[in-house]
């Protein structure tokens, strides 16, 4: 449904150029492998990559990309290509979410919110992913535009598997640590 509304708002906004969105899924289906002939017989000018994660992490978006370009060099296929990286704190998404949260909370006295991101080893982030900073400044933002005096809320990390060190507080332990919340 994303794509398709993409594809149609691009397509009303610029009647000169002609867009199409294709669908390629890094851990489901449709996977690059699948999608790859369909992008090659369109002929695109340009391809353009919107991981949709707000947010980069080399785990996410840099996988996905990443798998893109190989598939891409597996099949031959060389076309002028670049990536919407990433928006943690563009004002549409930010707003958005602004908007979703003042709809929920609106009748209520006494709330904690608590954002809860996918979580990531915390040896990623010592090598330098931006994955965390990028989370924090997207929930402060979001915070901020609230425009609520003393907003409760705690950011939360979750997913955790294996026995790596992950970045946290994870959202299960916040969870019991707030049980009285529901």
């Amino acid at each position: 449904d994303q794509a398709n509304a993409l594809e149609k708002n691009l397509n009303e906004s610029d009647e000169q150029n002609q867009y199409k969105c294709f669908l390629v899924m890094r851990c489901w289906h449709p996977r690059a492998i699948k999608v790859i002939n369909d992008v090659k017989l369109y002929a695109p000018e340009e391809v353009v990559l919107l991981p949709l994660y707000p947010q980069y992490s080399a785990a996410t978006s840099g996988s996905s990309i990443k798998e893109w370009d190989a598939t891409c060099k597996e099949n031959n296929y060389h076309v002028k290509t670049s990536i919407i990286c990433c928006y943690p704190t563009d004002n549409l998404f930010v707003r958005a979410h602004v908007e979703e949260i003042k709809k929920k909370i609106k009748n209520l006295e006494n709330y904690k919110l608590i954002f809860s991101a996918h979580g990531l080893p915390e040896k990623n982030i010592k090598k330098g992913d931006p994955y965390q900073w990028q989370v924090e400044q997207s929930v402060n933002n979001i915070v901020k535009n609230l425009k609520y005096d003393n907003v409760d809320w705690i950011l939360s990390y979750q997913s955790r598997v294996g026995p790596l060190k992950w970045i946290g507080p994870s959202t299960d332990e916040i969870i019991i640590k707030n049980s009285n919340l529901g």
